[in-house]
């Protein structure tokens, strides 16, 4: 009687670890699923290589544009440039080579959504 008992409680137990093991690799499956139809991975490729770009352009603005505009100004850095109006000081160069930054990036982004497009277009 009492191994019948015992042998009742680990078929139990291996019952559970059997249903639990096929919960796992349904929710595995499910993650799967998710990550492949909400194209999760591409978009994660294209974060990597969105920030990339981003360091990238800043590199050539800061070190082969901006150093151009730099020798035309009057300090010789194009950081320096400032606009005081009392105690304030605009910092006006920054701002040029943040924006330089933006528009170097939004181009290139125009240009490759534009030739995806053109390629979906013509499958």
């Amino acid at each position: 009687m009492m191994k019948n008992k015992s042998k009742n409680k680990i078929n139990k137990v291996s019952e559970m670890g059997t249903g639990l093991a096929s919960k796992a690799k349904k929710g595995q499956v499910e993650f799967l699923d998710f990550l492949k139809g909400y194209n999760v991975i591409g978009m994660s490729v294209g974060v990597v290589i969105g920030n990339a770009v981003k360091d990238l352009v800043s590199s050539i603005a800061s070190n082969l544009i901006m150093p151009l505009v730099g020798m035309v100004t009057p300090s010789g850095s194009y950081k320096d440039i400032a606009l005081t109006i009392g105690e304030t000081q605009f910092k006006v160069g920054a701002f040029l080579g943040s924006l330089l930054d933006f528009l170097i990036i939004a181009l290139v982004v125009f240009v490759v959504v534009k030739k995806i497009l053109k390629i979906e277009v013509g499958k």
